[in-house]
């Protein structure tokens, strides 16, 4: 019986070993899915940032260092100072009217240095 016992630990210890290495292989798996979610969430027109660092943060606890994560931590970073400076400016890209009316009479001749015109030189 202990013959039996003695053969059986290792052949439960290999298999115990197998599944925690398998374990371990899809939770990388799945921590670089999240990475490559969180830089196809940033190249978007309007990424949501929340989503894409939480993506970031589950690459990073699964212990992926990659330049995967850099370039997305990098990404996260560089889209929230562009939002910063863009903050207070119109979104829809359309000019401002003038609030006082444009005089048609005006002069609204070029100056003149630039009203010579041109010829064209042969060579």
């Amino acid at each position: 019986m202990t013959i039996e016992a003695a053969l059986i630990k290792p052949v439960v210890d290999v298999l115990l070993a197998l599944f925690q290495q398998g374990s371990e292989l899809k939770l990388k798996h799945n921590a670089q899915a999240s990475v490559r979610e969180a830089i196809r969430e940033l190249l978007q027109a309007n990424p949501d940032e929340n989503r894409a660092a939480a993506r970031i943060a589950i690459a990073r606890a699964a212990g992926i260092l990659s330049e995967d994560v850099v370039l997305a931590e990098d990404m996260l970073q560089k889209h929230r100072a562009s939002r910063a400076r863009t903050r207070g400016k119109s979104t829809t890209g359309r000019r401002r009217t003038r609030s006082e009316p444009v005089d048609p009479g005006a002069d609204t001749a070029a100056p003149p240095g630039d009203a010579t015109p041109r010829t064209p030189t042969s060579h």
